[in-house]
């Protein structure tokens, strides 16, 4: 059975992503800002501080949110760069996400 908070989560998250799509129609580059916005880490630091006010919880993930976001950006210098070679949009971006996730294993490793 799904909570009420469960459902207001969905809700916000599903409407951030709203927002940012439809703003894409008039501006990408608000959208952009929109979008770089640590607007996850914020609503899942909110809700996770709501359901458990678990300070060194919030501590903990905020670091290692930091740290996980570093192997995260070459996927926005990778897509432009494949689509411009020509590949598709769906091959571009299933290769830019694979390399993110060989970033986040190498990412992980380090830290371990």
């Amino acid at each position: 059975m799904v909570s009420t908070l469960q459902l207001v989560k969905t809700l916000i998250s599903a409407f951030i992503i709203l927002v940012a799509s439809e703003v894409s129609h008039k501006s990408t580059l608000i959208a952009a800002i929109i979008i770089a916005l640590p607007l996850v880490s914020i609503v899942s630091l909110t809700w996770i501080w709501l359901e458990t006010k678990d300070i060194e919880k919030i501590s903990v993930l905020s670091t290692q949110i930091f740290w996980f976001v570093i192997p995260g950006l070459p996927m926005f210098l990778l897509l432009p760069i494949l689509l411009s070679k020509g590949l598709g949009f769906y091959i571009s971006m299933v290769i830019s996400c694979g390399v993110t996730v060989i970033l986040f294993y190498i990412m992980q490793r380090v830290l371990s």
